[in-house]
């Protein structure tokens, strides 16, 4: 998974009824570090909302102050790892064109540490992406600004001579950035065959990599 160079803050905040009453509220923010919390011991399925308001110190009535559910909770999980994601990638894709291996690399391995960090949430929501529309359709809108950033940067390569043509710049991104969402949930999940997790920065570039340039040597700028 990638990300654009620079995207522009989506400002989360709780998805609840009403706005938090400042970013750094510390009732959101232990609902929200109990759910992390917890998601590494227990599926979503089994975690209530009253684990979750007990576990920030808080009562029922009070949690749902903040959020409509414990569905809420999750989608905001999401918000902010791939708010995260995205900080993380910063301009790597500006700088492709001054070593375009180190710089792929470097996206990369950014989003292997930040998705590594919060697993938990990453597990939980392809557990319920098949069953929660919201999920599903906050993730499809989060992987289609990930294809478009992809595009653009392997239609530069092209345009710069650095990658020959081939499938189209848009499919190519589509086809890579479904092979790293999957392939970094089976090694954060042990789900079926996956790659060791030392290991899965550099299978990843190496794929990218020939997909992208076809066995040639990227040039740097």
């Amino acid at each position: 998974m990638t990300a654009p160079a620079r995207t522009p803050g989506r400002g989360t905040g709780a998805r609840g009824r009403r706005a938090a009453r400042s970013t750094g509220d510390d009732r959101q923010l232990a609902i929200l570090a109990t759910a992390e919390r917890l998601l590494t011991q227990r599926t979503f399925g089994e975690i209530s909302v009253d684990d979750l308001a007990r576990g920030a110190g808080i009562s029922r009535p009070t949690f749902y102050f903040y959020f409509p559910s414990k569905d809420a909770v999750l989608l905001t999980l999401l918000d902010r790892v791939t708010e995260e994601a995205d900080a993380a990638a910063g301009d790597v894709l500006v700088r492709l064109a001054e070593d375009p291996r180190a710089r792929w690399r470097e996206l990369i391995h950014r989003f292997h540490e930040t998705f590594g960090a919060h697993r938990a949430v990453v597990r939980a929501c392809a557990e319920v992406r098949g069953t929660n529309a919201e999920v599903r359709r906050l993730w499809a809108a989060v992987l289609e600004r990930w294809v478009q950033a992809v595009e653009a940067a392997v239609t530069a390569e092209r345009r710069r001579g650095a990658a020959p043509d081939g499938l189209p710049a848009r499919d190519l991104a589509i086809a890579l950035t479904s092979m790293n969402e999957r392939v970094w949930y089976a090694t954060f999940a042990a789900d079926g065959p996956a790659v060791a997790e030392r290991d899965v920065v550099d299978v990843l570039l190496d794929v990218w990599l020939t997909s992208v340039y076809r066995g040639a040597v990227p040039p740097a700028g």
